[in-house]
């Protein structure tokens, strides 16, 4: 029996009760200010998809109203509740998933054409749901089981999943302090996660913890369950409304039903989950290109020794903005190209037993699905250090366009830097341009999972 019925209050007053259909009906939109929505532009490429427009468009009346309040949020520090809650209802969390189970059966190249727009609104509510869209992939590639089953059927009814896998303690690389144990009484949960992204949005946890035997579990935790408690301590200058905080369990009583079969991962995890990063990155290029294209249109100051009566036709002004549409063209494109390499490594791992059965076979492994899984990896991390560069410049060129008035705390452009400069610091991206190195030179595949603690001999 789950603990699922135990509780069913706090889970359902966090799970919307809304049909299994992309509609945004139940979020009317409020009024906008003039300058909180992107301006039109056309160039930023060709969708993803034939279908794309028909996808985004349903979604970006929500990505507006999220935009609409950023700088407010990030001044007041406000956590996206609401925003998130407006995207559940518009079945954002549900695209992948098939039809039959009220999603959209998005392609991977269609998901990240989305997060770039919904970066573009917020990065912030992007990071918070960067677990429940990697979980979903879990569940997705896994093998036909009871497991597999009782996850399709929670995330077809809209639960929502934060993260709970990394630790800030002394515990050494490749192992978790947090301890999964079973006793006369069942399983049981104790440990402390940092970085706890999304958790406090979320119906679920997503925990790795180890047992007695040092074997590695991976499981979900619910998020109301005796014994949790999640506490918004994150301090971070950049992406401060993620709730990535920590995460506390305490004889957290676990069902066999919440404990993933295996330790596997699904074989594109990492460039996925780093592939949602540059997603953010390159919301973040459009969302700065459009505001500094509409405040340098809006100046009406001019300094004596510019080039025009007009800032907005200042060459040297104009050039600024150009620098800054570039990067976030740039960074939009590349990251679309590396996703359609998740997807090859994605469509790789998928094999049909016949043509009517829709389960994954992902055992034993081919020499072609290796191949799709390294060459994804590759190629997410080719684009890392360009597209953080490209942004992480644009993000501060942005203010040689609009002069000091635009570094007032109210104006929120600080924000930019600081997120970019928090996204890209996650994952060093000195360390990606030395795998693309290695596997260049000497054939190397990067590695397939990333871990971070102490070294047992000062050395790794």
């Amino acid at each position: 029996m789950s603990h699922i019925q135990e509780y069913p209050a706090a889970l359902a007053s966090a799970t919307p009760n809304t049909p299994n259909t992309l509609n945004t009906s139940s979020t009317p939109a409020a009024p906008l200010p003039a300058d909180s929505a992107a301006p039109a532009y056309p160039a930023w490429g060709t969708p993803p998809s034939e279908r794309y427009e028909a996808l985004a468009q349903n979604l970006r009346p929500v990505f507006a109203r999220i935009r609409a309040s950023a700088v407010e949020r990030d001044l007041q520090r406000r956590l996206p509740h609401d925003e998130i809650r407006w995207l559940r209802a518009a079945g954002f969390t549900r695209l992948r998933l098939p039809a039959a189970q009220g999603g959209q059966a998005a392609t991977l190249t269609e998901l990240f054409g989305l997060l770039v727009e919904l970066g573009e609104a917020d990065t912030n509510v992007v990071n918070a749901l960067r677990a429940h869209l990697g979980f979903t992939e879990e569940v997705l590639s896994a093998d036909p089981s009871p497991w597999r089953d009782f996850w399709l059927e929670r995330l077809s009814q809209g639960d929502l999943i934060g993260a709970g896998l990394s630790e800030a303690g002394p515990a050494q690389v490749g192992s978790f302090a947090t301890r999964l144990s079973r006793g006369p009484e069942g399983w049981r949960l104790d440990g402390r996660k940092f970085y706890t992204t999304g958790s406090l949005f979320a119906d679920w946890i997503s925990v790795a913890a180890q047992d007695h035997e040092g074997n590695t579990h991976y499981l979900q935790v619910a998020r109301q369950a005796p014994g949790v408690e999640v506490v918004d301590d994150w301090d971070g200058f950049g992406q401060a409304l993620t709730a990535s905080g920590t995460a506390i369990f305490t004889q957290v009583a676990v069902e066999d039903i919440w404990i993933k079969p295996g330790a596997a991962r699904f074989p594109y995890a990492v460039p996925f989950y780093q592939l949602v990063h540059l997603a953010s990155l390159a919301g973040i290029g459009r969302a700065l290109a459009g505001d500094v294209a509409r405040r340098l249109q809006q100046r009406d100051r001019v300094y004596s020794h510019g080039n025009s009566a007009s800032a907005a036709q200042d060459p040297q002004l104009l050039q600024v903005v150009g620098r800054a549409h570039a990067a976030a063209y740039t960074a939009g494109a590349l990251t679309l190209h590396a996703s359609q390499a998740v997807q090859r490594s994605h469509d790789a791992h998928r094999q049909r037993a016949d043509p009517g059965e829709a389960r994954f076979q992902t055992h034993p492994q081919t020499q072609a699905q290796t191949q799709a899984a390294i060459l994804a990896h590759v190629e997410v991390d080719q684009a890392v250090s360009v597209l953080t560069r490209l942004v992480l410049e644009a993000s501060t060129e942005l203010f040689d366009a609009l002069g000091a008035s635009a570094t007032l705390r109210q104006a929120g452009l600080d924000r930019y830097w600081r997120n970019a400069r928090t996204i890209s610091s996650h994952n060093p991206r000195v360390y990606r341009e030395r795998q693309v190195g290695d596997f260049a030179v000497n054939g190397a595949a990067p590695p397939t999972y990333y871990r971070v603690g102490t070294s047992a001999a000062g050395t790794l």
